[in-house]
């Protein structure tokens, strides 16, 4: 059986403003924007440049019951994981457009790691695993 996480949903309050933020701020590739008409909403993929995993799903709140959940994905726990192949090219970069961290970059044993906040407040780690950090099975130790 091989079964896989291809699509994480987080809700937004604007699909082009979202779009905006992932494509302009944080590098992210339009992967699909489609209409479907029958449920009048927008299925709206984005990813890391050069990713061939699982694709953000920008899920704009449709219900009021869904509005508190803009920027609180998960309680104020970092909530998704930016890995990088060079961390500080990374950091620099977003840094200069105006991405807010809100942990400065750290050693840990596993790489190196900041947290930064996304255009609604949801929080993610951006990191550069090392060695160390790969042979763990994936699992990072603030985790």
């Amino acid at each position: 059986m091989k079964q896989e996480i291809v699509h994480v949903a987080i809700v937004v309050r604007d699909y082009d403003e979202a779009i905006q933020f992932y494509t302009e701020k944080l590098n992210f590739e339009l992967v699909l924007d489609l209409y479907q008409p029958e449920q009048d909403k927008r299925w709206v993929l984005v990813a890391p440049p050069g990713s061939t995993g699982v694709n953000l799903l920008l899920a704009q709140a449709s219900k009021s019951e869904q509005e508190p959940f803009i920027g609180n994905q998960t309680g104020g726990r970092v909530f998704l994981f930016l890995s990088t192949d060079d961390f500080w090219r990374d950091y620099e970069r977003m840094k200069s457009v105006g991405i807010e961290f809100v942990r400065d970059p750290k050693k840990e044993s596993y790489g190196t790691v900041a947290v930064f906040k996304d255009l609604y407040g949801n929080l993610w780690d951006l990191v550069e695993r090392n060695a160390e950090g790969e042979s763990q099975n994936g699992q990072l130790a603030n985790e």
